[in-house]
């Protein structure tokens, strides 16, 4: 997102679901904020899409705003629907798959 269109999201109230659409057989991205202390981006997953496992060096919150996707955690299974979260702590592998489309925010903390 360039700074246009950052700028068409400040000081103003949006919908979250409408900032971010589906995309047939992809996962679509969006970065609302990026500052060196986190970030807060928009997902949007076609159904049986996901990310592979992997670790991040920060804490991290996903809020499902639409949808349902299964996380496996350290190994561990959580399965998630609309207005739920999961807290993914630092350094643990994960990994995500969209069981039906699916549209998270993800909340990273750097500090």
């Amino acid at each position: 997102m360039g700074k246009k269109e950052k700028a068409n999201l400040v000081a103003k109230v949006s919908s979250l679901q409408g900032l971010i659409d589906y995309q047939e057989g992809s996962v679509v991205s969006r970065t609302i904020i990026d500052k060196k202390t986190g970030t807060i981006t928009l997902f949007a997953f076609d159904e049986n899409q996901g990310l592979s496992e992997h670790t991040a060096p920060y804490d991290a919150m996903v809020y499902v705003l639409d949808g349902e996707a299964d996380i496996t955690l350290s190994g561990k299974p959580l399965k998630l629907k609309q207005g739920e979260i999961a807290i993914l702590p630092a350094n643990e592998p994960h990994a995500l798959t969209a069981k039906t489309k699916f549209k998270m925010l993800l909340t990273m903390i750097k500090s």
